[in-house]
């Protein structure tokens, strides 16, 4: 056998002011191909976990190129098509092919194109034909369109946010791929729209539970491949934005679309219940205050690099300072001038720095102090699970009593190894600021007495029913009650 594999990702806020350029994915990684390490990032474990199977299977594996930019806006359109087209490239000089396994995102925007992925992999079906195997690990916060799904074989979406199981969904998606190329199996793809914008976090209830459940429906019914729930990325304005469910059975179609109907019907009854409380910064002081344990987190979770803002919000910091908190850690915002200023004063300087706010309305005002600075890092890192999250060059620096991390890369704060690569060690903190959603929490809640989650300013466009969109669907919850029209049949349980 021969198969083909590549990777090309990102997410994007179609309302954040920040443009990815090729650069952007030079910053976070471009691998030419066979040059991939052996750590994989968010999106590319298709390409590692592959090298593990061809090897025990004696078949050979064409890497093309793998790229991945961290979340940000519009991604510029010669990046897209160069990117894209290397890759067709490569794998036209591949041919023949048994079959082509990609890693992806699922919501990549690109100036010119609302749907990439669904590009990519039409031109991918053009060059193998028709009974070639298709297929790709996505990202559930993704857009399922119809295009794409017409053009793969089946997709295998993270179960889990946080995005902990990537490498397990990977796997996953290799091993129904070896049994269909070598007869064992007949996958067939069903996909029901839920006709819903929320948020998923497999942290918490309910979706704990639900996401178990998918887990042992596949493991007791040899007919049920894999079961997929796409979350959907509410800040991506796109035609078919929203929350589907997959089904991918082995030769069963009608088996399919009755489990993705019923899974995805049972999402829309809880909808609403399944987000994390939410606070705002003067609460989320006052209960991190209260507790005597540290360290507490707050997470800002709506300034998210993650979700493709700046990560440069001082909303949370500038409260802090008003109200003369210390022993604060916080990491990190997003200024790549102000860290070549502290670069340039060197470790030990106390310099007059402006730093934060720049990127965009409703991130707070810039910070204005004397501060000092306590270190400076070339080409930092953190951890992410079993990757490496680079942050770029970063300056740790202290004002009034609270340390604060500055990047000049945009990534959240997946783990707290970004405040040891600056030394600062987290556990002797009462307080740290963070900023993810809800990536974070799979590392930071082995250390947190208390985890608060904040709603900070407005970076991002988390209010669905609210948000002006402009080429979204308008018959989905929330902008709609019930877009479904259940109510009148009785079997709305929301």
């Amino acid at each position: 056998m021969r198969l083909f594999t590549a990777a090309l990702a990102t997410e994007t806020n179609t309302f954040a002011p920040i443009c990815i350029d090729r650069r952007a994915f030079e910053a976070s990684l471009y691998a030419a191909p066979g040059e991939h390490p052996e750590t994989p990032t968010l999106c590319t474990a298709p390409i590692t976990v592959g090298r593990k199977v061809c090897a025990e299977k004696g078949w050979t594996l064409i890497e093309g190129t793998a790229a991945w930019a961290d979340p940000a806006g519009l991604v510029n359109r010669q990046a897209y098509e160069s990117l894209r087209d290397e890759i067709l490239d490569q794998l036209r000089a591949a041919m023949p092919v048994d079959g082509v396994v990609m890693g992806l995102h699922g919501a990549m925007v690109a100036d010119g194109y609302l749907d990439p992925e669904g590009d990519l992999l039409t031109r991918i079906r053009a060059i193998v034909g028709p009974d070639v195997l298709v297929c790709a690990e996505i990202d559930p916060h993704s857009h399922l369109t119809a295009k794409r799904v017409a053009a793969v074989d089946f997709f295998v979406v993270f179960k889990e946010f946080p995005h902990t199981d990537f490498v397990a969904r990977a796997e996953d998606l290799w091993r129904i791929a070896v049994d269909t190329l070598e007869g064992r199996v007949k996958p067939v793809m069903s996909v029901f729209d839920c006709r819903m914008i929320d948020v998923f976090p497999t942290s918490r209830e309910p979706m704990r539970s639900f996401v178990d459940r998918l887990m042992r429906m596949e493991a007791d019914d040899p007919e049920i491949l894999s079961l997929s729930v796409i979350h959907g990325f509410m800040a991506g304005d796109v035609p078919e934005m929203g929350t589907k469910t997959i089904a991918i059975t082995d030769g069963q179609l009608e088996k399919g679309e009755r489990l993705a109907r019923d899974l995805g019907l049972e999402l829309f009854s809880r909808r609403g219940t399944f987000m994390m409380p939410q606070i705002d910064e003067g609460e989320a002081i006052d209960r991190a205050l209260a507790n005597p344990r540290g360290p507490v987190v707050i997470a800002d979770m709506w300034d998210n690099p993650g979700g493709g803002t700046a990560g440069d919000a001082t909303v949370i910091l500038a409260a802090l300072l008003a109200r003369g908190v210390e022993n604060v850690a916080l990491g990190m915002i997003w200024d790549p001038i102000a860290v070549q200023i502290c670069l340039a004063a060197g470790t030990g300087a106390e310099i007059p720095l402006r730093f934060g706010a720049k990127s965009a309305p409703g991130t707070g005002s810039p910070i204005d102090g004397l501060v000092t600075v306590r270190r400076v890092v070339r080409n930092a890192e953190m951890r992410f699970g079993e990757s490496v999250a680079p942050f770029g060059d970063a300056a740790h620096i202290h004002l009034d009593g609270i340390d604060i991390i500055l990047s000049s890369v945009r990534v959240q704060s997946y783990d707290p190894s970004l405040f040891t690569a600056l030394g600062i060690d987290p556990t002797t903190k009462h307080l740290l600021v963070i900023k993810s959603t809800n990536h974070f929490y799979a590392a930071f809640s082995k250390i947190a007495s208390e985890i608060l989650y904040c709603s900070a300013g407005s970076p991002y466009p988390n209010d669905p029913a609210n948000t002006p969109y402009r080429r979204a669907p308008r018959a989905i919850w929330p902008i709609v009650e019930d877009p479904h029209g259940l109510a009148p049949l009785g079997l709305d349980a929301g």
